[in-house]
């Protein structure tokens, strides 16, 4: 390898680096990458080649675009075969109460049924269709005869009153 083969290379990576770092950033998503790219491509660059291709910018883009393309199909499969190896949902491992968490937790629901069986008839029922049914406000409306704005307002209380209870500095 000569010193003018090796000058024509360096000075080839100098006028087109930016434009090629920025060219890999598109095709690859990011800049995280695209330096070491170019660099590989200007690596895979022979100084025979260099000396012998009509149009080296061209040459160089396509090994920019192969290169990118290769990694992003590697890191398609690495991410399949990652979740391929992934433990079930079941497997994966549980937070574990203390009894001070479990003993809160049992104090902040018995306080919310105190605050619900508190509640006007009417007022619990539609709560309890919307959020433990899983009904909608007109389904509701047209199953217990009622307005829509109705069955809102009911239901806007009933929320009203359980959030006073759990937090009652609001």
């Amino acid at each position: 390898m000569g010193v003018r083969d090796m000058d024509e290379r360096r000075m080839l990576y100098v006028s087109h680096r930016a434009s090629l770092v920025e060219y890999a950033a598109m095709l690859l998503g990011s800049r995280e990458g695209a330096e070491d790219l170019v660099q590989e491509a200007f690596a895979r660059l022979e100084p025979a080649d260099v000396a012998q291709l009509a149009t080296p910018r061209a040459y160089l883009f396509r090994i920019v675009r192969n290169l990118a393309f290769n990694l992003r199909r590697r890191r398609r499969l690495e991410s399949t075969h990652a979740t391929e190896d992934a433990a079930p949902a079941w497997a994966a491992p549980q937070l574990v109460e203390t009894p001070e968490q479990r003993l809160l937790m049992a104090e902040r629901l018995r306080r919310l049924a105190a605050v619900m069986d508190a509640m006007p008839d009417d007022m619990r029922t539609v709560f309890e269709l919307y959020r433990f049914e899983g009904l909608t406000l007109e389904q509701i409306a047209q199953a217990s005869g009622l307005s829509v704005a109705t069955v809102h307002r009911r239901l806007r209380d009933a929320m009203a009153a359980l959030a006073l209870e759990l937090n009652p500095d609001a």
